[in-house]
C-alpha cells in the first residue's frame, strides 16, 4: 500500500523529505516549513497543537507522524480513530536520532537513505564530541513572560551537553521549568541563551537582558541561538551538532570579551 502520511512534527516533516518521501506527504503543519520549496503544494492541517481534525480526515492519510512534547494527547487519540497508523516520537538522547532515522528508514522503505543520514549523524557527532570542551554552565530560554527554561531530560539539554554547555534548570521534575530573573542571576550561569523558537527572540532582547541581570559588570552573557538547531531531530540534528561547535567557540569568545574565560580542564561532554 502507497504510503500517505500526514506529519504534525515540523523536524520529522523535513525528515521525510531528505528520505525522499516529499510525494508521499499529503498533509503537514503551518510550522513545518523545510525545505520550503519543497512543502509550499503540501497542504496544512492547523498547527502542532490546534490540528484540523477534520481536515486531516479528508486527506485520508495512512500514517499520522506526532510527537509526545509537541502534540497533545486527546488530538492524537482523536485522530488514531480513522488513521491506521500513529508514529509516536519522543527522542530525547542525542544518539536517539539514529534509531529514529533507522526507523522510519524501515517504516517507509527507505533503508539505504536511512543509512547515509545516520552515518553523516554519527560523523557529525563524533566530531564534537573530539573538540572535548570544558564545561560550561548556562541558561537556555524559550519563552518570554514568563520566563522559561529547559529541564535536563530534554532533547535540547543534550545537544548543549555535546557542547560542554550544561543546561541549569530549578530542582523539580519540570521538563519546562518557569523561572524568574533573580533564579537566573542566582544560577551561576555563564551565559544566558535566548532561544530563536519557540519566543523569537531577538538581539535588543540579549541587550535588555543582559542589562536586567549584570551587577557591577558581573553578569552572565547573553547570546541569541538558533532554537531549529537545538531542539530539531532527526536530520536537522546533523546540521544542529556542527552548529554547536561553532556556537560554543562564540559563547568562549564572548566570555574571553567580557574578561571572563571559561573554566576548567578540558573534558568530554557531559552526556
Amino acid at each position: 500500500m502507497h504510503a500517505r502520511i500526514v506529519s504534525l512534527v515540523p523536524s520529522l516533516t523535513e525528515l521525510l523529505c531528505e528520505l525522499g518521501l516529499r510525494d508521499a506527504l499529503v498533509g503537514r503543519t503551518g510550522f513545518c516549513i523545510h525545505p520550503r520549496e519543497a512543502l509550499r503544494e503540501v497542504p496544512k492541517v492547523g498547527g502542532t497543537k490546534d490540528v484540523d481534525i477534520e481536515r486531516i480526515r479528508e486527506l485520508a492519510p495512512t500514517h499520522l507522524v506526532v510527537n509526545v512534547d509537541e502534540n497533545e494527547k486527546p488530538t492524537v487519540d482523536a485522530l488514531a480513530r480513522f488513521v491506521p497508523e500513529i508514529v509516536v516520537t519522543h527522542p530525547i538522547g542525542v544518539e536517539d536520532n539514529l534509531a529514529l532515522i533507522g526507523r522510519f528508514g524501515e517504516l517507509f522503505d527507505r533503508r539505504p537513505q536511512a543509512a547515509v543520514l545516520a552515518d553523516r549523524f554519527a560523523s557529525a557527532l563524533a566530531g564534537l564530541r573530539a573538540s572535548r570542551f570544558p564545561a560550561l554552565p548556562v541558561v537556555y530560554l524559550i519563552w518570554k513572560d514568563p520566563w522559561m527554561t529547559v529541564g535536563p531530560d530534554t532533547f535540547i539539554a543534550r545537544m548543549l551537553a555535546e557542547a560542554g554547555m550544561v543546561a541549569l534548570a530549578p530542582p523539580g521534575e519540570a521538563r519546562y521549568p518557569v523561572v524568574d530573573l533573580d533564579w537566573i542571576r542566582d544560577s551561576g550561569a555563564a551565559a544566558v541563551l535566548l532561544s530563536s523558537e519557540p519566543y523569537r527572540f531577538r538581539e535588543r532582547d540579549a541587550g535588555a537582558l543582559r542589562e536586567a541581570l549584570d551587577s557591577e559588570g558581573h553578569g552572565p552573557v547573553c547570546l541569541t541561538i538558533d532554537g531549529e538547531m537545538t531542539s530539531w531531530y532527526g536530520s536537522r540534528a546533523i546540521d544542529g551538532l556542527e552548529y554547536l561547535q561553532d556556537f560554543r567557540r562564540r559563547v568562549d569568545a564572548a566570555l574571553a570579551g567580557a574578561g571572563r574565560p571559561p573554566e576548567g580542564a578540558p573534558q568530554g561532554a557531559n552526556r
